[in-house]
C-alpha cells in the first residue's frame, strides 16, 4: 500500500508538519519523490510513527526515541538500560512533584488559616520579603 503523506497523517492520527519533523530529525525517512508527482509512503511508515508515538505515551522524548530505534533486537539489554533510566527519571519526576506539592498544599492551608482581603498569603510567600523572613 503506498500512502500520500496526507494519507500517512490521517491513517496515523498525526499531523503533516509531523511527519516532516520526523523526517528532519532523522526518526522517519523520506521517500524519493517521483517524476510523476507526490512521494508515496509504505505500509513500513505507518508501523514506524505508531511505534514513535508509544513510546512518546510511555514517557520517552524524541531524541530518547532516536536511540532506541537506531537499536535493533540483538541489543535487548541496551534497550532495557535505557528504559530502567528512564523509569529512574520518572521516579525522581514524581517524587519532585511530590514535594511540590506539598509545598503547595501548605501555602493554601496557610491562605485558608490566615484569610485576609488585603493581602494574599500565597502571593506573599513568593514576594521577595518572603525569603528574608527567618
Amino acid at each position: 500500500m503506498n500512502l500520500t503523506i496526507g494519507k500517512l497523517a490521517k491513517q496515523t492520527e498525526v499531523t503533516i508538519e509531523t511527519i516532516r519533523h520526523y523526517q528532519r530529525i532523522g526518526l522517519l525517512a523520506e521517500p524519493k519523490k517521483p517524476d510523476s508527482g507526490y512521494r508515496c509512503y509504505s505500509t513500513d511508515a505507518v508501523a514506524r510513527i505508531r511505534s514513535i508515538k508509544r513510546a512518546q505515551q510511555a514517557g520517552f522524548t524524541l531524541k530518547e526515541i532516536a536511540a532506541l530505534l537506531s537499536l535493533d533486537g540483538e541489543h535487548c539489554a541496551d534497550v532495557r538500560q535505557l528504559a530502567e533510566q528512564k523509569c529512574r527519571q520518572i521516579d525522581q519526576q514524581i517524587e519532585d512533584l511530590t514535594a511540590l506539592r506539598q509545598v503547595l498544599a501548605t501555602l493554601v492551608i496557610g491562605c485558608q488559616q490566615t484569610a485576609s482581603s488585603e493581602r494574599c498569603a500565597i502571593l506573599d510567600a513568593f514576594s521577595d520579603d518572603a525569603s528574608a523572613k527567618p
